[in-house]
Formats: C-alpha cells, structure tokens, sequence
C-alpha cells in the first residue's frame, strides 16, 4: 500500500495504521499540542460510545512521575485534529482552558459511570465549539 505504515501482527491481523484508519493502540501515547506547537500531554486512552462505535473522548495524561500521581482530563474527540507534521494531535484550545476542565484521577476512574460527568465534560468544552469551526 502506498503511504501506509500498515504492519501485521504474530496473528496476522493490521496493528497499526493506513492513509485513513489508526489502530487504538497507536493512538494511545500521541502527543497532543495546543496551535502554538506546545505539548500538552499526551493521549492515555479512547472512550468509545457502545451504541454509535465512535470515539466520544481522548483522555489526555497530564503530569506525574513513572505513572504515579498522573491527572487524566478528557477532551471531547472532535476538539482534537492529526497533524502529520508534528507527529500528534493538536486541540485548539488554551493550556489554561485544559487546566480548568473536567479531570480525574486513576482512583476515581469509576466517575465515567456517572452520566453527569460526562455531560460535565461536553458542557465544558461547549463553550470553545467556534473553534476551528467544529461543533465539540
């Protein structure tokens, strides 16, 4: 395939991606900047709707040392867009905007249970909806 970077696993099945497709696994552990080109984080995980499949949310990881006292802010999937440039996802969003979102920690993961918090999350964040022109 030209401009893939397709490989196959011991199993034989596609890992990683192709011109328009990306494996989960890949995903996680993208960089994420803001416009400036600045790191914010990085990506921790996806959270996929049951019902649609679609990617509702990347969780991004943001400071800790070797995964210990790590914070994890979960970002609406459509604020965020690939640049190949620069290898990962860029939000446009401030880094004081992402600093004041909805966060949690790895002992309250349990909170995505909670509908609220997930309509917390999407009211954040509808308020930064004109950026780039995308509906969060």
């Amino acid at each position: 395939m030209v401009g893939s970077t397709m490989s196959m696993g011991s199993e034989g099945v596609a890992t990683d991606e192709t011109g328009g497709l990306i494996s989960a696994s890949k995903v996680n552990g993208t960089n994420v900047y803001n416009t400036q080109g600045d790191s914010l984080g990085s990506i921790y995980d996806v959270m996929i709707d049951k019902r649609s499949g679609q990617v509702a949310y990347a969780v991004m990881s943001f400071g800790g040392f070797l995964g210990i006292g790590e914070e994890y802010s979960p970002l609406p999937w459509s604020a965020l867009s690939y640049d190949t440039r620069q290898g990962g996802y860029v939000v446009k969003i401030d880094k004081e905007a992402l600093e004041g979102g909805p966060r949690y920690s790895e002992s309250d993961y349990d909170r995505w249970e909670d509908p609220e918090f997930t309509r917390g999350i999407d009211d954040y964040y509808s308020r930064y909806a004109s950026l780039g022109g995308r509906a969060l």
